[in-house]
């Protein structure tokens, strides 16, 4: 009979972390780990995020495809007049109140997979960030965005938080892993016959970073200990102690709690082994 009600206990501890409700301190930890939102949306300074003016937008990129800003997203900014639902479908959907596509970077093809309780807890996390007055600029694209990145959604879950591949798998679409450690090709990254094999170019002040295969194979992970991968993610550390570059957002990263690290270590292990493209 102990037993048994050992279980049943249990199980209802699993199921109300499974359906906690949404809230802000969710979004504070979403946003500020696995998300790493202040990478683009955070001005920068010498020493690296400047803090004071956190989520307040900069110039992520400018190329001959594009001049791409990440909007100021504090109260200060215009998502102060957007509802809730309008911000939400911004952030999972990328179409403004307006109609208008959101551009790249910003990684739709991922945060489809934002499920509609995490969404929540973002969004009115966002509502509670200092207001930041900045004004960096507009996006200009000389590529054609497309009309949508998919079909209007209306409910999308997450499986269950624990340490295991398929949360694991859903930690990933809210890091947006697979938007960088994919090829990119004109249509965006790759996840087909290149999904988690590296290749992908990031140019910046510290020079030229490949993203590197991710998958379970001897050209990506498969020669690394756990311990080694987490340390990459969340350190910038090689097992040789060389120092990776950006744009990996290794000090948000730094913030996952051990039970999400170890569950993105686990899906990261059931990618099939492929060769870097």
């Amino acid at each position: 009979m102990k037993s048994t009600a050992c279980a049943i206990a249990a199980l209802a501890v699993s199921t109300a972390t499974a359906m906690a409700a949404p809230s802000v301190e969710r979004g504070d930890y979403l946003v500020n780990s696995i998300m790493g939102c202040g990478n683009c949306h955070t001005p920068l300074g010498p020493q690296g995020p400047v803090r004071d003016q956190a989520l307040s937008g900069r110039l992520v990129e400018e190329s001959d495809l594009m001049t791409a800003v990440a909007p100021n997203i504090t109260p200060a900014s215009r998502i102060a007049e957007w509802s809730d639902a309008e911000l939400a479908t911004a952030i999972r959907e990328g179409v403004r109140p307006d109609g208008t596509i959101i551009g790249p970077p910003m990684p739709f093809k991922a945060y489809r997979a934002i499920s509609d309780d995490d969404l929540a807890s973002i969004v009115a996390y966002l509502r509670t960030v200092p207001a930041v007055e900045n004004d960096a600029g507009a996006s200009r694209y000389n590529i054609p965005l497309p009309p949508a990145y998919g079909p209007p959604l209306e409910t999308v879950s997450a499986p269950a938080e624990g340490v295991t591949a398929g949360y694991g798998e859903y930690l990933s679409s809210l890091g947006h892993c697979m938007e960088c450690h994919s090829p990119l090709t004109p249509q965006g990254p790759d996840w087909g016959e290149g999904f988690a094999r590296g290749g992908a170019e990031f140019h910046g002040p510290w020079g030229t970073s490949t993203a590197p295969n991710l998958t379970n194979h001897p050209d990506g992970l498969a020669a690394y200990s756990d311990a080694e991968v987490e340390a990459m993610i969340t350190q910038g550390k090689r097992p040789d102690g060389s120092d990776m570059l950006p744009p990996m957002p290794y000090g948000y990263l730094a913030r996952m709690t051990a039970e999400d690290l170890d569950a993105l270590v686990l899906y990261l292990r059931s990618i099939p082994g492929q060769p870097d493209m």
